[in-house]
């Protein structure tokens, strides 16, 4: 396994850990000239759940695989937040943002794996 699957592996792990929902990565690596190799999107149901999520994140992938993230944006609010990791994009939506921006339908090029939720 390489290095960019360990770590969308790592990410998911980090998302389950707080009970994030629907799942989805999105392999960009068939597409040109894409910022990143893959997303993964989620969603939690509050902002505290989002805010949540995105820690758990980032102390789960920093303990298992030393990778930092370069950036984080859209915690003030907590409806939208995106994690940089390079190669990997992780986006934590709100419920209805997420049906908003709909990035699923504008990377439907992309091969798209569902998780499916842990209870």
């Amino acid at each position: 396994m390489n290095e960019t699957n360990t770590l969308v592996k790592k990410i998911t792990e980090g998302i389950q850990e707080k009970k994030g929902k629907k799942i989805i990565i999105a392999d960009l690596t068939g597409i040109e000239d894409t910022i990143c190799k893959y997303f993964v999107i989620c969603q939690g149901n509050s902002p505290a759940q989002v805010l949540a999520i995105t820690d758990s994140v980032k102390e789960y992938v920093r303990k298992e695989t030393g990778d930092k993230v370069s950036a984080v944006e859209g915690t003030r609010n907590a409806q939208w937040v995106a994690m940089d990791y390079s190669d990997v994009m992780v986006h934590v939506f709100l419920p209805e943002m997420r049906e908003f921006y709909n990035l699923e339908h504008l990377w439907a090029d992309a091969k798209l794996t569902s998780i499916p939720d842990i209870d």
